[in-house]
């Protein structure tokens, strides 16, 4: 009796069983009588009109089969874009790293290392940033240095890329950036008593990035902080400099030093 009961137990387990795999079999790919170019181009269409993640699933299946051919260097690329669109930069950034590893010798390998960086650039963070209230150099430094490292390469390996020029302006801006990370931080050791800390993080912009706008700023927090120290030969001395370098300085006033207030980083 145990017997049976087992049987018909083991017996339904296989009835389930094939049912199941009836209905996988059932469930075919789509995609599978495509050729390349259809199947590039569905993915195409579905990242214009913004269905990213249908998009990066038509370039990996385009990676696979037409592996070793341009057009899958090309899918490669667009999946990355299309990561970057979906807000997944940090797959985004790993699709480029790959598709610079396998293809040196790529004619898109200047598009990759830009893209790369304009992963990292982070425009709608950085940029727009105003509409938060927050500009970059009050964020992590660490995904602007590795865009400026990607522009960097970019504009040295291929200094006549025509991705060049935007880069170069991109890296103008991060530089700045950087420097006015280092300000942020010099003013807000400042406002918080902390005078000898707010110098030496405003010097670090004055020997470290001599000629991006921040500079004026943190010559005028040394001007402050020394003044609060009692410093009046130092205090005087880095006025001069300011006073030289910006002789224009709205800093050197009151009322301008609060017009100083609005966004910095606006170049476009």
């Amino acid at each position: 009796m145990l017997r049976l009961k087992l049987s018909v137990v083991w017996m339904a387990f296989g009835l389930v069983g094939a049912i199941l795999l009836s209905g996988c079999a059932t469930e075919k790919d789509a995609t599978a009588t495509w050729s390349v170019e259809k199947l590039y181009a569905e993915a195409k269409d579905e990242m214009m009109t913004g269905a990213y993640d249908k998009a990066i699933g038509y370039f990996e299946k385009l990676e696979g089969r037409a592996a070793g051919t341009v057009l899958a260097q090309q899918a490669q690329i667009d999946k990355a874009w299309a990561q970057y669109k979906s807000n997944e930069p940090i797959q985004a950034v790993a699709t480029l790293d790959r598709f610079i590893k396998l293809n040196p010798a790529s004619p898109a390998l200047d598009y990759a290392i830009y893209l790369k960086g304009v992963v990292n650039f982070n425009d709608n963070l950085g940029l727009f940033s105003a509409l938060a209230n927050q500009d970059l150099a009050e964020r992590d430094p660490k995904q602007a240095k590795d865009s400026f490292e990607a522009f960097r390469e970019l504009t040295t390996r291929f200094p006549d890329s025509k991705y060049s020029p935007d880069a170069r302006l991109r890296m103008a801006y991060i530089k700045n950036s950087l420097a006015r990370s280092n300000v942020y931080v010099a003013r807000h050791y400042f406002n918080r008593g902390a005078y000898v800390a707010a110098v030496n993080r405003a010097q670090i912009t004055v020997n470290e990035y001599r000629d991006v706008p921040a500079v004026e700023e943190a010559l005028f927090i040394m001007v402050q902080s020394y003044d609060r120290l009692g410093l009046e030969q130092l205090r005087d001395d880095t006025r001069r400099v300011l006073e030289k370098t910006y002789p224009d300085s709205v800093l050197l006033n009151p009322e301008g030093a609060a017009a100083a207030k609005k966004p910095w980083w606006k170049l476009w």
